[in-house]
């Protein structure tokens, strides 16, 4: 039986050449459990967005293997990369990346027109609470609203996965709750593996697993026996 999503082995990233060198990821080796929650930790620098965009299938490795499931992200070609983010990734980002032209509706369908599997978009709305916001445009919208289309669009593909890079990193306390309920109700419902990626210690409390990253690598890994609801977080 499938245990795990993710797999790293040595895993390295280099920018740079030289004196000049930037070690993003020093050999990192980490195993992300199927249908988690888990809260990569650590400060601006520390490598945790890195080893997203790599798994993601954004960046190439320098140095050692990914494995999504039992396949080798780092062995793939440009065009696998690309199958492998259509077919099973969902991305949310700090910010929200919208088309200012578009409806929530027409954003949302922006993905499930090249999706392999994908979610009705006044579904995907629905779940994360904006069934009467469908046809509001992006300006019309409050910043957790226009996040909320976001998670939206990357959930309507049915994904495997959705890797959030400070997904409640411009919004305030209520709103960035309501962010994270939407997030653990995407993996509870849809068993998706979710990652987050943050350097606010307080959102660690929902995780299942904590991944602390210090200076390109994994300072320790705690596992959640009792997590808190997003609304219990403090902030």
């Amino acid at each position: 039986m499938e245990t795990l999503t993710f797999r790293t082995r040595e895993l390295a990233k280099v920018y740079g050449e030289g004196r000049s060198a930037v070690h993003a990821l020093r050999g990192v080796d980490l195993d992300i459990p199927k249908g988690e929650i888990v809260v990569l930790l650590g400060p601006s620098g520390s490598g945790k967005s890195t080893l997203l965009n790599i798994i993601g299938g954004l960046d190439r490795a320098t140095g050692g293997d990914a494995f999504f499931r039992d396949r080798n992200l780092t062995a793939m070609t440009d065009r696998e990369l690309t199958r492998y983010r259509r077919d099973h990734v969902g991305f949310v980002f700090q910010f929200y990346n919208l088309m200012p032209s578009l409806t929530a509706r027409e954003n949302v369908e922006l993905v499930t027109e090249i999706a392999r599997d994908p979610m009705d978009p006044d579904t995907a709305l629905a779940m994360v609470g904006l069934h009467d916001r469908v046809d509001h445009f992006p300006a019309q919208l409050s910043g957790g609203e226009q996040q909320r289309v976001a998670i939206a669009r990357a959930v309507a593909k049915n994904p495997t996965v959705l890797l959030c890079d400070e997904p409640t990193g411009a919004l305030d306390s209520t709103t960035g709750r309501a962010v994270l309920n939407v997030l653990k109700n995407v993996n509870e419902k849809l068993g998706a593996t979710v990652l987050i990626v943050t350097h606010a210690a307080s959102q660690a409390a929902m995780a299942d697993r904590v991944i602390h990253f210090a200076d390109g690598g994994i300072r320790k890994i705690e596992i959640n026996e009792t997590k808190l609801a997003p609304e219990e977080i403090e902030w």
